[in-house]
């Protein structure tokens, strides 16, 4: 098992960033991959971004790329989210995932099913 504290979220102004933290703890030497999606109300949980957690691969929804960056840090067991010039649309809550699973195709990444562990969510407020 694989548990995971997201934080680093808030309100912020439209133009402005925010860097999400997402600890993992329990069987982390057996993460294969970590990736961010988020949810606002009414939608869907859809993709941010995922990383490869040996490599470092990183992966990106296209609309997200350029403006956020995900991060890992192998000592810490954590992965950061790095959001900039963030925008109203980018109001959600963010959502942390694990998975120990082998990925032999690069959509995996971007797939919600593909990951067994999700953390409980952190809010992001984006205020025009």
């Amino acid at each position: 098992q694989v548990q995971l504290v997201e934080s680093g979220g808030g309100l912020v102004q439209a133009g402005g960033s925010l860097r999400l933290s997402c600890a993992a703890s329990g069987r982390t030497f057996s993460t294969y991959a970590m990736g961010w999606f988020r949810q606002a109300p009414g939608l869907e949980r859809e993709f941010v971004a995922a990383i490869n957690w040996s490599r470092g691969n990183t992966y990106y929804a296209d609309s997200r790329r350029g403006r956020f960056t995900i991060s890992r840090d192998n000592a810490k067991n954590t992965v950061y989210l790095q959001m900039n010039s963030l925008k109203p649309d980018d109001t959600a809550v963010y959502y942390c995932a694990a998975t120990g699973r082998t990925y032999y195709s690069t959509s995996s990444y971007y797939r919600r099913d593909r990951y067994d562990y999700w953390g409980q969510g952190t809010q992001v407020t984006v205020s025009s």
